[in-house]
């Protein structure tokens, strides 16, 4: 459960910097280059990103049932998914209602995809990492629509043709690792 932890506080931490380090960030991208900023961001994301998902292998040994939740929670869990891969791609693609609305649609997909799985998955391991993932997500929404909303952000206005095609990606890349993706890369299948 420590490494797990560990590559939490890593991950989230480097990607907590905007939220509580704004003016730090923007002076080391200015003093090393844009570069080199997202080099370091990749390579300390990744080292976070490796302990987490060793942690979480880790503690498969040694399961903790905290709660056990109805079978229906599951179905919803796939639900609340798909939502979350829409709104992730929102972020991703120009001109679409959803940015154009929310702001930061990738945020507000880390937070449904978190809490569903918070809703579907009992054990200490996943409530852990969901847990933590939908706390960082939650406060970076509030602190990036604040920072929107001081400095007058104004998303493009949406277009149709960027709202089906966020939808249709979306639903396509959610079909994907709920068909096979989630099974290969995790273990588990989330439609059985």
């Amino acid at each position: 459960m420590l490494l797990l932890i560990l590559g939490l506080i890593i991950f989230l931490g480097a990607h907590s910097i905007h939220i509580v380090a704004a003016d730090w960030r923007q002076r080391q991208i200015e003093r090393f280059g844009a570069g080199a900023w997202k080099g370091l961001f990749a390579l300390t994301s990744l080292v976070g990103l490796i302990l987490m998902i060793g942690g979480f292998n880790a503690a498969q040994e040694t399961l903790v049932l905290l709660y056990a939740p109805p079978d229906w929670l599951r179905h919803l869990n796939s639900i609340l998914t798909l939502i979350a891969f829409v709104l992730v791609t929102a972020a991703y693609v120009p001109r679409n209602h959803i940015k154009e609305r929310i702001g930061h649609p990738m945020l507000a997909g880390v937070k449904i995809w978190a809490f569903g799985h918070l809703l579907a998955i009992g054990m200490l391991r996943d409530v852990v990492l969901f847990g933590a993932f939908l706390i960082w997500a939650i406060v970076a929404f509030v602190v990036s629509r604040r920072r929107d909303r001081r400095a007058g952000t104004v998303y493009p206005r949406g277009a149709r043709q960027g709202d089906v095609i966020t939808i249709v990606v979306g639903l396509i890349l959610w079909a994907a690792f709920a068909l096979w993706l989630h099974k290969w890369l995790i273990g588990v299948n989330p439609l059985a």
